[in-house]
């Protein structure tokens, strides 16, 4: 099962195309309720303390969860273990990338730590969309972003290889202390990311 989660943070509406559908689990965290009613969506789950949204207005169909204000968990953490509660497999965050340094890396660290569960997972904002790769690799279909950044999660990471880029990369190595893997651009419909030894984040950037 797939589940979006709406968070809180700038988001530009007309470059998400990320959209529930039937048999979706639909989230909204705090504040997030905004953004996900500037998409058109009602979520089935309402949940988080309320410090930015103020006191919610939302249908009897959305069920809502209270947390404590003085928590451990930010919400967005707390809306992703719900959704890995109830059985999802696949996560979209909508959200969660602008505004807030803070609440950015907390962010990035989610799908960091979702990709050890092996729980497929993105974040999204329209201007930028984030997702986590460790020893793996992947497609990154042609949408609408102009920029693809590889960003070294670890100390070292080996064995990286891009194609379908204007930079290509064959084997490199990056590090966490030197990231040159920045603001390449995909040639084609798709570009391949393989990277045999580390973790990277994987961004899709707009200007």
């Amino acid at each position: 099962m797939r589940a979006l989660i709406y968070t809180g943070g700038e988001i530009r509406p007309e470059n998400i195309t990320e959209k529930p559908v039937e048999g979706d689990l639909v989230i909204a965290a705090d504040a997030g309720l905004l953004n996900a009613r500037r998409l058109g969506v009602v979520p089935d789950i309402l949940l988080g303390d309320f410090d930015s949204l103020g006191e919610p207005d939302v249908s009897k169909e959305t069920e809502l969860i209270r947390v404590p204000a003085e928590k451990d968990d930010t919400d967005t953490q707390l809306a992703v273990r719900i959704a890995l509660e109830r059985g999802a497999t696949e996560l979209v965050l909508i959200g969660g990338l602008e505004g807030r340094l803070d609440h950015t890396l907390s962010s990035l660290a989610i799908l960091e730590e979702l990709d050890k569960k092996h729980i497929h997972a993105c974040f999204t904002s329209g201007q930028n969309r984030a997702r986590f790769l460790r020893n793996n690799s992947t497609l990154i279909p042609r949408g609408g972003f102009r920029y693809l950044s590889l960003i070294a999660a670890d100390e070292s990471v080996r064995g990286v290889t891009v194609e379908g880029c204007k930079y290509p990369l064959k084997k490199a190595k990056l590090s966490r202390l030197y990231q040159y893997a920045v603001s390449n651009e995909l040639t084609g419909n798709c570009a391949l990311i393989d990277v045999r030894r580390g973790g990277i984040w994987i961004i899709e950037s707009n200007d």
